[in-house]
């Protein structure tokens, strides 16, 4: 939060990424992390979106965890769920009884292998 209010006072954008990105990049190998780390959960992304979204004029974008590795991969070694992410806007809605599907702004890292 600290770092979005002073990005804050020259519109700078803040992404937080949330959850372990699988595989290796520069040098950090992700490889062996416990799988549960790959998958980030809504209520995880609603506590960032609490925090940040108190910022005034704070704009963030989350990069959460749904699967997604960094490398090559054979087909079949990489299981990606999207659902994650369509649960955590339904979720996120819910608790702000918002009219948007999509308060989140995600982005994305890695690939699909």
């Amino acid at each position: 939060k600290k770092y979005l209010e002073r990005m804050a006072k020259f519109n700078c954008l803040l992404e937080m990424e949330l959850g372990v990105t699988g595989g290796e990049e520069d040098g950090v190998d992700n490889s062996n992390v416990d799988s549960s780390r790959l998958y980030t959960q809504p209520e995880e992304v609603w506590e960032v979106y609490q925090a940040l979204s108190s910022v005034p004029n704070g704009n963030f974008t989350v990069a959460a965890a749904f699967g997604n590795v960094h490398g090559v991969y054979a087909p079949g070694n990489v299981s990606l769920k999207p659902e994650i992410l369509h649960n955590t806007q339904k979720f996120i809605k819910e608790k702000l009884g918002c009219k948007s599907d999509k308060p989140v702004s995600f982005v994305f890292h890695g690939g699909s292998g």
